[in-house]
């Protein structure tokens, strides 16, 4: 059997520089975004939410970010899930892309909010109808004794709502404003490149998007 204290890997695909980097993280996250897109790294729209509950205790799973601009990273859940509860107790929140093939990650902190039910109520209107009347056949997060449960309530509500089902008004979508990017580029060595985006509160009033955040190296 392999040790997995053996198990290791050297990074030297690229490298990241303050030079090379964008002023601003918005920028910079769609660029490597876009170039993930295209080395067709699988799922590069996958992301790492962390939440915490009102315990204290994290809790991480994926979802798949559906929007991104100056005010945030939009995704769609179910808000009565385990993450809706806990962010409904502790609406600050983390994510984390991790693009394997790239040898890299992208760290976003920030206080998450729900969007606007007609954003929410849109982009329900544009999903595939299976996954529509998903929406409602899923008790998200809760216990139940098959996956009979499942198909029987896809049944009910495609017959129910036939198709034309309507957005359940537990489901909708989040955006995380961020207030922390982090860019991490794997390297020989372990030296790895991490450049840290944090917002500049002195110039949160500044008409120039770059003045508003303040960028540094960490120690890898």
């Amino acid at each position: 059997m392999t040790s997995l204290a053996d198990l290791r890997k050297s990074y030297e695909r690229a490298e990241l520089s303050e030079e090379a980097s964008c002023a601003e993280p918005l920028s910079q996250f769609d660029k490597w975004l876009q170039e993930a897109i295209a080395a067709q790294v699988p799922e590069p729209n996958a992301m790492t939410l962390a939440t915490v509950s009102s315990e204290l205790r994290p809790s991480t799973r994926i979802v798949l970010i559906k929007g991104v601009d100056e005010r945030g990273i939009t995704w769609f859940t179910n808000y009565q899930s385990r993450k809706g509860q806990e962010l409904a107790g502790n609406p600050f929140a983390a994510l984390q892309f991790h693009w394997v093939e790239l040898e890299r990650v992208v760290r976003i902190e920030g206080l998450v909010q729900k969007i606007s039910e007609s954003e929410s109520d849109d982009y329900f209107l544009s999903r595939p109808l299976d996954s529509r009347i998903g929406a409602w056949a899923s008790p998200q997060s809760q216990v139940i004794a098959g996956r009979g449960v499942l198909l029987a309530n896809v049944a009910r509500y495609a017959t129910k709502f036939a198709l034309q089902p309507p957005r359940p008004p537990h489901w909708g979508g989040y955006r995380l404003q961020p207030e922390v990017w982090e860019f991490w580029q794997g390297r020989r060595s372990r030296l790895h490149d991490r450049l840290r985006y944090t917002r500049n509160p002195e110039a949160a009033a500044c008409g120039n998007e770059a003045a508003r955040w303040r960028r540094e190296r960490l120690a890898p």
